[in-house]
């Protein structure tokens, strides 16, 4: 049994904890304004309802303070009437108005305690309406703390649903960056190993026979390029080519002192 209990409070607090997780900031702070909202309005209800008991009680003391006057004037009438009646010599009358004296004693002295009832309930009642207001003052004033708090809560709410959709989008951008398109540090990196090879493969392509043989057919091509453009050069009459060693100042080393314009 015991194991039982753990488990179903165990489940339990899983349950509530998944709940809560999943629940909405948003809609959880109208659901404690709402309530908040009507609490106030219960208790307003109850506050009027004893407020209105002292008004009651009020007028009710009103009442009954009337009905004491007036028991206490029709007693007073009763005993001047009675008292006329005896001296005049009118037992009967005397008997009359004595009777009617007392029916009023007794009814001035039920007014009386009546009315001492309504003023200790209305003392008491007179507390409660004040503090039922003291308590719907507090009350209103925690419902507006409420609702200012609310006003802020949806503001850091907004706030922060705007910046986990920044997260959102910078990490978007960096998966993108990271795994869609390659990064030009990796282009860089597999132009210069491209390049390398080819000139790798060049280097060894003139180590090997078949590239000395290259370079030889290139030699004997130049050479006999310069033989046909010495040919062309004396079938128009333009002479050899001339040579200009480093150093030289510009005159065939071939030509004479006589040619140059100069005696020996």
């Amino acid at each position: 049994m015991s194991f039982l209990k753990r488990l179903w409070g165990y489940i339990k607090t899983l349950f509530k904890s998944t709940a809560e997780g999943a629940m909405n900031p948003e809609i959880e702070i109208e659901q404690a304004i709402n309530e908040a909202q009507k609490r106030d309005q219960q208790l307003r209800n109850q506050a009027a309802k004893v407020v209105a008991h002292r008004t009651q009680l009020e007028s009710r003391m009103g009442n009954a303070a009337e009905e004491v006057g007036e028991a206490r004037e029709m007693a007073k009438q009763a005993l001047l009437k009675a008292d006329s009646s005896t001296q005049g010599g009118d037992l009967e009358g005397a008997d009359k108005w004595n009777r009617t004296a007392q029916a009023m004693a007794m009814r001035l002295q039920a007014a009386e305690n009546n009315l001492s009832t309504m003023k200790a309930q209305y003392e008491t009642a007179r507390t409660q309406a004040d503090k039922a207001k003291e308590a719907v003052q507090q009350n209103a004033t925690r419902v507006a703390e409420l609702a200012a708090k609310r006003m802020e809560l949806l503001g850091s709410l907004e706030a922060a649903k705007m910046q986990e959709s920044v997260n959102s989008a910078v990490d978007a951008l960096s998966n993108t960056m990271d795994y869609d398109a390659p990064s030009l540090e990796k282009v860089e990196q597999k132009i210069e190993a491209r390049k390398a090879e080819a000139m790798a493969k060049a280097e060894l392509h003139e180590a090997t026979p078949a590239g000395a043989e290259a370079e030889l057919r290139e030699a004997i091509n130049t050479v006999q390029a310069d033989a046909t453009l010495q040919e062309l050069r004396q079938e128009l009459g333009l002479g050899s080519a001339p040579s200009t060693p480093t150093g030289d100042t510009g005159a065939p080393r071939n030509q004479t002192a006589t040619e140059t314009g100069n005696p020996e």
